[in-house]
């Protein structure tokens, strides 16, 4: 870690890489205020952002524990646990609301950073089978970096007006559109009248769900 950090905040890591080393889990500010005898969370929240700016740790936005280690310990823990991911799992999306808003998130979860290419910010619960033939299936976690653009044949995850959806991105000059991977689905045409923004890109999938 090139910058240097003050006692303060080298403080907070320990605590943050004894938690993980402890239960697999970093801690949530009000654990770190309470550790650390702030008045409010929001003394943790500023020290982490310091700490983020510094390039010690990672913070992914709405999740409780959603800190992530960057460097590596002087000591490694036993168990690999420190390299895995903290990943916040997004279920139903309320229209017009941030994706990660905290309301949105049902849990969070380590997973090996190995699975992906690139890492992801966040894993959103599939909804529907628009996707079936790009292997995407109702129930499966769709792993999205954010990113607020996109190239022909990605799969994206879109907001259209107050919806978000999960679709490959199709854009001839300034026309776009969003197409589905099953016929039984039409393509979402965007208008220029229409409020569109690309959220994220596909990365990689999970499935919870049992094989049949």
């Amino acid at each position: 870690m090139a910058t240097k950090l003050t006692d303060r905040q080298q403080q907070i890591l320990d605590l943050i890489r004894a938690e993980i080393r402890r239960t697999g889990f970093p801690p949530t500010r009000v654990e770190i205020s309470r550790a650390l005898g702030f008045k409010s969370a929001n003394a943790a929240e500023d020290h982490l952002r310091a700490l983020a700016r510094k390039g010690a740790i990672e913070l992914t936005a709405g999740a409780s524990r959603g800190i992530r280690l960057v460097s590596e310990p002087t000591a490694p823990a036993p168990s690999g646990l420190l390299e895995q991911l903290l990943l916040p799992i997004i279920g139903r999306v309320a229209a017009g609301s941030p994706i990660l808003a905290a309301e949105h998130v049902e849990r969070e979860i380590s997973v090996e950073p190995a699975l992906f290419k690139q890492a992801p910010d966040y894993l959103l619960r599939v909804r529907g089978l628009s996707m079936r033939d790009a292997g995407i299936l109702d129930g499966d976690l769709l792993a999205v970096k954010k990113a607020p653009e996109a190239h022909n044949g990605q799969i994206v995850v879109a907001r259209i007006g107050e919806n978000v959806t999960v679709k490959r991105f199709s854009k001839s000059g300034s026309h776009i559109q969003l197409l589905p991977e099953n016929p039984d689905f039409a393509p979402i045409t965007v208008t220029p009248n229409d409020d569109f923004s690309v959220e994220g890109i596909a990365v990689g999938l999970i499935r919870t769900t049992p094989l049949r």
